[in-house]
């Protein structure tokens, strides 16, 4: 049950279906990025993902690895993209979801920030 959650969320966030992502979301979701202010509840989470994204012409995130606990999964992963202007980006990640009644509660991602500026900013 908790990977088919975690499953469907990397499906709404790769198909830019983020409308998909209030079912796997607890009313009281966390959201935190490495570098970034915490983003609190369902609501704003929703509104995150489009934002970050918006800069995307493609965006994958492809999960390599799957490390379950009964309350937690870890997922290793490769993303790939293009940005609107035509420039790839590629950096590994590592996200960690906390799950509660069926729902995650809490998203946490780590990855090297320095390594996506430099593929970001002109």
């Amino acid at each position: 049950m908790t990977r088919a959650v975690v499953e469907a969320y990397f499906a709404a966030i790769n198909t830019d279906a983020f409308a998909d992502l209030a079912e796997v979301f607890a009313e009281d979701v966390e959201i935190h990025t490495v570098g970034a202010e915490p983003v609190v509840g369902r609501e704003a989470a929703l509104a995150h993902f489009p934002a970050v994204l918006a800069n995307y012409a493609e965006h994958t995130d492809r999960v390599t690895r799957w490390i379950e606990t009964p309350g937690a999964i870890v997922t290793e992963i490769d993303f790939e993209g293009k940005l609107a202007d035509g420039r790839p980006v590629v950096f590994p990640a590592l996200d960690v979801f906390d799950l509660r009644d069926g729902r995650i509660v809490k998203v946490t991602t780590w990855y090297d920030t320095r390594d996506v500026r430099r593929q970001v900013v002109p």
